[in-house]
């Protein structure tokens, strides 16, 4: 092969052969391969962005019970492995979820109802009701009574009249 000479650049371009401007026996700096039919190609510059790592896979209680629930149906050779690959799992997941299962820990972490706990209503509240509201009127009935008492006990005495009280009449 011999080294054609162009008119215009100084540069040495090989007949048949696709690689493009020389420079002596190395490549250009900078230039790309050239191909015979093919556009050529413009690299992009690397991008500088660090790609964000995967977030982990969190699974519901749920998820695993049910997922539990149908590998425990399959008896037939391959039917598990079908199973996992639609999932995107491991059978090392199975492995962990049937302890926890085992454990009693998946039901545990099952979604509980939010906001404020429903008070349980003790049946016997309102009958405690009534009885405390009675008590409270037999108190004041009870009140007014030693008062009207007293007030009688203090005009007999300015009225001189004898009282024939025995003490255990008397109400303290």
């Amino acid at each position: 092969m011999k080294p054609i000479q162009i008119n215009q650049s100084s540069t040495t371009i090989r007949a048949g052969a696709d690689m493009g401007p020389m420079e002596g026996a190395r490549r250009a700096t900078g230039v790309e391969p050239m191909s015979g039919d093919r556009k050529m190609w413009h690299r992009l510059p690397p991008d500088p962005e660090v790609p964000e790592k995967k977030r982990r896979r969190k699974f519901t209680a749920k998820y695993k019970l049910s997922i539990l629930a149908e590998a425990d149906l399959y008896t037939k050779p391959g039917q598990l492995g079908t199973l996992l690959r639609r999932e995107g799992l491991y059978s090392s997941h199975l492995t962990t979820w049937r302890c926890q299962r085992e454990e009693g820990l998946l039901h545990a972490l099952s979604p509980k109802k939010r906001g404020r706990k429903k008070k349980h209503k003790n049946p016997l509240a309102d009958q405690v009701a009534r009885l405390e509201r009675d008590n409270r009127r037999l108190q004041q009935k009870l009140k007014q009574a030693e008062l009207i008492i007293e007030a009688q006990k203090k005009m007999s005495e300015i009225l001189g009249i004898a009282q024939d009280l025995d003490e255990s009449d008397e109400i303290k």
